[in-house]
Formats: C-alpha cells, sequence, structure tokens
C-alpha cells in the first residue's frame, strides 16, 4: 500500500485517480480549493463519493499558497508516512477563460506547480506527475501529434501556464533528481466530465431542448478519450521514468458536428445548432500519438467512444434533477 497526494482531487481527472488508487487499497490525501470556475456543485458530487472511504482525507486548500500546501503535507506524514507521489492533478483549465483572466492561470498553473514541487523537495518525495494539456501544441502541429512537435507557440495563457509549469518540472528534475512524469491531456470526456468541455454542454443542451452553440463550422476536431482510460493511465505513469512528457488520450477523433449527431442518436431527440463566429484561442484540430504511452506504459485505451457517450447520456438522466442546471456557456 501507497501514499498519495492527489491535488484537484474534486476536479474530473483527480478525482478518478482518487477513487481508482483508492480501489486498490492505496492511501490518498486530497487537496482542492473547490474554485467556482465552474458550477462547483458538480465539484462537491464528486467529492462526495470519496468523503465515506476510511483511506481518504480531504483538505481545502490553494495550492498557490504554499504555507497551506505544506501544513497538510506535515500533517499528513505525521500521521501516516511519507508520501510516496504528488499527483499534481490541481489546474485552472480552460482556453477561451484564460483569455478573460491569466493571472489566475499563471497563479494556479505555474505557482501551484512550483510550490508542489518545492515541497516535494522539502519532503523528500521521490515521484510526481503534473497534469498539462494538449494545447501547448498550438495550431499547425502534425496529426497524429507526437511528444516531438513544437510546444514553443501556445496560443492561450492557459497553454503557456502548462508550458512553463513543464520546464519548470524539468529544472526540479536536473538540480534535484525528482522522478517527473508530465501528461499532456487530450480531450477527456465521461460522467461528470466538466461542464464547459463540449461533451457535458451538448449533452445538456440536446436533452433539455436548448441551442447548441458551434464557435466554427463544426468541421474542427477532437480526439476524445473517456475518463477511466485517462485515470489508468495516468496512475501507470507513477513508475520510475526519470523525467517523461507523454501524450494521454485523443485516439478517437471525431468533428464537432458529428459529435452532435452520435449524442443525438444516444439522446434519442434532435439538436438546435446555431453556428457562432470561431473563437481565436481554439485550436482547429486535436489528435493524439499515444505510441510512446504504449511504448513506457503498456497503455492501451479501453472504452470506445460509442460505449463512452452512452454512459456518459446514463450518468446525465440518473442525475438530471441537478445536472440540468449546471452552468453550461
Amino acid at each position: 500500500m501507497s501514499n498519495y497526494l492527489v491535488t484537484g482531487v474534486a476536479g474530473f481527472i483527480g478525482n478518478r485517480v482518487a477513487e481508482l488508487l483508492l480501489s486498490a487499497e492505496h492511501t490518498v490525501t486530497g487537496i482542492d480549493d473547490l474554485n467556482d470556475a465552474y458550477d462547483v456543485r458538480l465539484k462537491q458530487w464528486r467529492l462526495n463519493r470519496l468523503l465515506s472511504n476510511p483511506d481518504f482525507s480531504f483538505y481545502k486548500a490553494d495550492i498557490s499558497q504554499c504555507t497551506a500546501v505544506e501544513e497538510v503535507i506535515l500533517r499528513t506524514q505525521e500521521k501516516t508516512s511519507r508520501f510516496d507521489a504528488v499527483i499534481n492533478l490541481a489546474a485552472r483549465a480552460g482556453v477561451r477563460q484564460s483569455v478573460e483572466n491569466p493571472w489566475v492561470y499563471m497563479d494556479s498553473n505555474l505557482t501551484g506547480t512550483l510550490n508542489l514541487l518545492e515541497l516535494s523537495r522539502r519532503n523528500d518525495i521521490p515521484k510526481f506527475i503534473l497534469a498539462s494539456t494538449s494545447s501547448v501544441y498550438g495550431s499547425n502541429a502534425p496529426l497524429p501529434t507526437p511528444e516531438t512537435a513544437s510546444s514553443d507557440k501556445p496560443l492561450q495563457s492557459y497553454a503557456a501556464s502548462k508550458k512553463a509549469a513543464e520546464v519548470l518540472c524539468y529544472t526540479y528534475h536536473f538540480l534535484y533528481g525528482i522522478d517527473i512524469t508530465i501528461f499532456r491531456y487530450f480531450t477527456v470526456y465521461g460522467p461528470a466530465g466538466r461542464p464547459d468541455m463540449s461533451m457535458f454542454r451538448f449533452t445538456q443542451w440536446i436533452n433539455e431542448g436548448r441551442t447548441v452553440k458551434v464557435h466554427g463550422d463544426g468541421n474542427q476536431s477532437r480526439g476524445f478519450t473517456y475518463i477511466d482510460d485517462i485515470a489508468r493511465g495516468s496512475i501507470l505513469g507513477l513508475k520510475n521514468l526519470g523525467y517523461e512528457i507523454i501524450n494521454l488520450g485523443g485516439h478517437e477523433t471525431i468533428t464537432i458536428n458529428q459529435l452532435i449527431h452520435r449524442l443525438e442518436q444516444a439522446l434519442g431527440l434532435p439538436a438546435k445548432i446555431e453556428y457562432l463566429p470561431p473563437h481565436p484561442a481554439d485550436m482547429q484540430a486535436n489528435w493524439a500519438n499515444v505510441e510512446k504511452a504504449t511504448e513506457l506504459l503498456g497503455w492501451v485505451p479501453e472504452t470506445s467512444l460509442d460505449v463512452g457517450i452512452q454512459n456518459l447520456v446514463t450518468w446525465y438522466h440518473a442525475e438530471r434533477q441537478w445536472a440540468s442546471v449546471i452552468h453550461t456557456t
């Protein structure tokens, strides 16, 4: 049994990673500030699923505040043992929102990562996982995109903050020997997903008879991967790798128009679509080359898009009383 610190534990990926670690009989300490970047009811629903587990402890804290996080680490290690790894899945996410308030993205994604790296060094925590993003590849990336593709021209502050955090991770690996795995996540979906992402929004809008708003002509493409596959791959990254950047997700690619059609079929309802001007922060295409994940981790996605969409729709119907009023934009 190992002892892990998971930040962003009420977030979409962090919550599922914590669930899988607990089901494998590990001990998990979770940190989340439960901020209002999107509807907090969704974060609280995820968190409530963990709180009854005796091997889980939760602390409300902001990783950009070093003293608060240090207190959590010291308190936990006094009661149990040294953490075997920090899994940093806390972040301000969302490409469009980062254009409006870049400062909060730098606080959480860069300063927060610095704080956790420094606390890992001080407390001899040997392993560090960072959640990064496919957005670092910017425009004109080769498709499918390998890790060797240029990440020097991010299109918005979200991607820039994640790229900066990646570079900082290398510095701490080089100076202090911390074993670091960075995952560049592509588009992740599934039950209780982020409401600012297309899968959740479109499911809600179609089911509730609202207009589906599409920026662009709908021919832009995204590579989707189911949440369980992403969480499982993230946990595989806990092995000793030195310093590696690994794509995870985005293996099954369809256009936005095709996605809407699949959701119409799964929900049994027609979509009312309004096409809006393209957003300058959006990428035209997103598709991961995941050969490195297979080679280093033995990771292969197991859930097809059709099965994953049906799982999302089933969850939405079961939770519709409150999921139907979750704020989406």
